[in-house]
C-alpha cells in the first residue's frame, strides 16, 4: 500500500494538479519500487474516481467539475448525516475527546499546519464513519470524500475557523450521545461547505473550508 498512499498524498496535496498525465514510470522510480505495486495503485485510485483514463495507456488526475462536485456533496448529506446520527450511539467518549483536543489545539494556533488541519479532517470523518455500524456506507462516502477532496485543494478558499467550530459541534454531539444533534450538526456542515462554495464561485466573498 505505500505506493498507494504515496500517489494518494501526491494528488491531495496537490502535486499532481488535475488535468496531469501519469508516468508510470518515473512515478516509479520516485517512489523506489516495482512498477507491480504502481500499477496496482493507480488502479485502485481511477477505481476510487480519481485518476481517468484518457487512451489505454494513459491515466490522468480527475479534474471534478462544479456540477460534479454539487452532485457528489449533495449525495453526502444524504449519507453522513445519517452516518453521524448511527455513530453518536457507538464511539468511544476517549476518541472523541482525543480529537476535540486536537482540533482546539489547531483553532488556538496561529499558523496551523495544513497537513494537521487535513489529518483532523480526515480523522473525523473517518471516526464517524468506522463507527457507523454500517461499512458499506463507510465505504460509499469515503468514495465521495476523497473525490470532493481533490476539488476542494485547488478550488476553494479557507474556511478554517468555521470548520474548526463546526467540527467541534459535530464531536460535542457525538461525546452527547445525541445522534439528532449530531446528525443535524453534520448536516450543517456540509451545508455551509456548499454555501461557501456558491459564495466563492459568484464572488459573494470567501470563506472558509
Amino acid at each position: 500500500m505505500v505506493a498507494y498512499e504515496v500517489l494518494l498524498e501526491k494528488i491531495l496535496s496537490g502535486e499532481l494538479l488535475p488535468g496531469s498525465i501519469i508516468q508510470e514510470r518515473r512515478l516509479t522510480e520516485e517512489i523506489g519500487v516495482s512498477r507491480t505495486p504502481v500499477r496496482d495503485a493507480l488502479l485502485m485510485l481511477e477505481n476510487e474516481g480519481l485518476l481517468v483514463r484518457r487512451e489505454p495507456r494513459m491515466l490522468q488526475v480527475k479534474h471534478m467539475d462544479t456540477r460534479e462536485y454539487f452532485d457528489n456533496l449533495h449525495i453526502r448529506q444524504i449519507l453522513e448525516p445519517e452516518a453521524a446520527s448511527l455513530a453518536a450511539q457507538r464511539v468511544a467518549t476517549a476518541e472523541v475527546e482525543a480529537l476535540e483536543a486536537r482540533i482546539e489545539a489547531l483553532a488556538a494556533s496561529d499558523e496551523p499546519e495544513r497537513a494537521e488541519i487535513r489529518a483532523t479532517d480526515e480523522r473525523l470523518h473517518e471516526m464517524i464513519g468506522l463507527n457507523s455500524g454500517n461499512p458499506q456506507l463507510w465505504r460509499i462516502v469515503q468514495g465521495l470524500r476523497l473525490q470532493t477532496l481533490v476539488f476542494d485543494v485547488k478550488s476553494l478558499p479557507e474556511r478554517r475557523q468555521a470548520t474548526f467550530a463546526e467540527h467541534l459541534t459535530i464531536l460535542g454531539a457525538l461525546k452527547a450521545r445525541n445522534s439528532d444533534a449530531a446528525r443535524d450538526a453534520m448536516f450543517s456542515h456540509l451545508e455551509n461547505v456548499r454555501k461557501s462554495i456558491i459564495d466563492h464561485l459568484t464572488g459573494g466573498g470567501a470563506s472558509g473550508r
